[in-house]
């Protein structure tokens, strides 16, 4: 039941594979793989590679869709405006279950992303390059990519580059929770709308886009415009990499080319032939019926068309056996959960939705969705980032697809399904504080002190979350190393010094008493 998509699932391709060439050869391409297959890439020039991406219609692949080529020359234009140096940000992040595209890119093809974005660094005059991610195999992978091309972040290099790892969570994958965490910050939304093409990674003009969106630039400029469009449709073409997951037999990765049937595609993946109904664009997207999936093609315009999306690529079929609307109940608690706490909206707002709509499941009747329509109408467009919104369209986009088993809740009590648990989300508990190198460290918390501030869960949200209650829950498990600077940070800024860090159990050594005094006092 809601059982966890691996790191990197099983990679099929439709036609003649472009993102994925070499897979079938190896599991992952190092550098010189990588130039084997690819060959080797010319530099262009800014406007040559704007044209470029105009020519392809390459729009950002992680959800926003937003013009490339566009983003492109408004941090060439705010950069030589300023006279700064602009930063190049690959925005690795996948926090959310359901997709996995961006990942197995990351973990199977770097040096195609790398080449993406050392392009457009070089083009722009950049001397700043981060990659972003947020799970061990993608920061693993990456700093070995990095580490063959001869790029680090020791100063003199003409080029620093260097990785960010970041929690796995929705919101950490925002652009703007991505440079402030990149600044030191927490890797939260900041709340305030400000376009990193102006003022991003300190201060400077930022080029921050999605992996897929590097590598795709990256295959256009070897083989040209021209023979890139020959793939996929006229107004959309190339190849689009799908994570397919949910009631299928075989959840996988895929690469197809624009226009392919949707029908086909879940087909391949083993789902059910007449599907209750379609997740598209995974779980800020949009259901669409059995019909709907029927007709659709996957493009943004296409599943625009019949009510869905194509967001990050995140596609997800339930089978008839199963209630619809609770499955979107255990999405919905997860959305809530998600929440980064900082405004009404997201912190009050999704939590009172995802109780609404288990009022209705369970038999509410016609006030609770009254109430719930209410609520999820409230919280749009109210938040300080993009959550609330998105999580607002798949409340609505639930409530509007499956009117049958809404009138079967409201009306006569349940639909006579059980919700058996289809959509890939997390493992009960602290699953974000995933296997690193162990820091041989703890949290701890003295409760005879705490006063429920919640200042910790906003520094380090892998290890600490809020409880009901209004204090602290802190994760048993081991720092990682890679989240052991916030940690100490959040030790710092406690006010009332009520958290420390101590060593685990497992690993502390055997010390006089009067030397266990000066572990994690809570005053470094």
């Amino acid at each position: 039941m809601n059982t966890p998509l691996p790191d990197v699932p099983e990679v099929r391709v439709v036609g003649l594979p472009q993102l994925t060439q070499g897979f079938d050869l190896v599991e992952r391409l190092d550098l010189s793989m990588h130039l084997k297959v690819h060959g080797p890439l010319e530099p262009m020039t800014g406007e040559l590679l704007a044209q470029l991406a105009e020519g392809i219609s390459l729009r950002g692949r992680g959800g926003a869709g937003f013009p490339f080529g566009q983003k492109l020359r408004a941090v060439a234009k705010a950069s030589i405006r300023r006279g700064v140096r602009p930063v190049v940000v690959i925005n690795g992040s996948e926090g959310e279950p359901a997709c996995r595209k961006d990942t197995v890119l990351l973990n199977r093809a770097p040096h195609l992303i790398l080449d993406g974005a050392l392009l457009a660094a070089e083009a722009l005059g950049a001397r700043t390059l981060i990659v972003a991610v947020t799970r061990n195999s993608t920061e693993i992978s990456m700093r070995a990519a990095l580490a063959e091309r001869g790029l680090s972040d020791r100063r003199g290099q003409q080029l620093r580059a260097r990785v960010q790892r970041n929690p796995e969570r929705m919101v950490s994958g925002e652009a703007s929770a991505v440079i402030r965490a990149i600044g030191g910050g927490p890797a939260l939304p900041p709340g305030r709308r400000e376009r990193a093409s102006d003022s991003g990674v300190a201060g400077a003009p930022t080029l921050l886009s999605n992996a897929e969106t590097f590598a795709q630039l990256a295959v256009a400029a070897r083989i040209g415009a021209r023979r890139y469009s020959h793939t996929g449709l006229e107004n959309e073409p190339g190849t689009v990499m799908l994570t397919v997951s949910g009631a299928v037999a075989r959840p996988m990765v895929i690469e197809v080319p624009t226009g392919v049937p949707m029908r086909y595609v879940l087909q391949l993946a083993g789902a059910p032939p007449v599907p209750q109904g379609v997740l598209t664009g995974g779980y800020h997207g949009n259901w669409i019926d059995a019909a709907a999936t029927h007709d659709a093609v996957i493009s943004r315009e296409s599943l625009a068309n019949v009510g869905g999306s194509l967001g990050a690529g995140a596609i997800l079929p339930i089978g008839p056996d199963t209630c619809p609307l609770g499955e979107a109940q255990l999405v919905a608690n997860w959305l809530a959960a998600e929440t980064a706490g900082q405004c009404g909206p997201c912190k009050l707002g999704l939590p009172a939705a995802a109780g609404g709509l288990s009022d209705v499941i369970n038999g509410g009747g016609p006030a609770a969705l009254e109430a719930l329509r209410e609520v999820t109408q409230a919280v749009k467009g109210r938040g300080a980032c993009k959550h609330p919104d998105g999580s607002a369209r798949f409340f609505a986009s639930t409530l509007s697809a499956f009117t049958d088993d809404l009138a079967a809740h409201v009306l006569h009590g349940g639909c006579g399904r059980e919700t058996v648990g289809v959509l890939p989300l997390p493992v009960p508990g602290y699953q974000e504080a995933e296997e690193s190198i162990p820091s041989g460290e703890k949290l701890a918390v003295d409760w005879t002190l705490c006063q429920g501030h919640g200042i910790c869960a906003e520094i380090v949200p892998e290890l600490i979350r809020m409880g009901a209650d209004g204090y602290p829950s802190v994760a048993e498990a081991a720092v990682p190393m890679h989240v052991r600077g916030r940690a100490q940070r959040a030790v710092r800024r406690c006010p009332a010094l009520a958290l420390r860090i101590e060593q685990a159990p497992s690993t502390r050594p055997a010390l006089p008493s009067s030397d266990r005094k000066a572990l994690g006092s809570g005053r470094g």
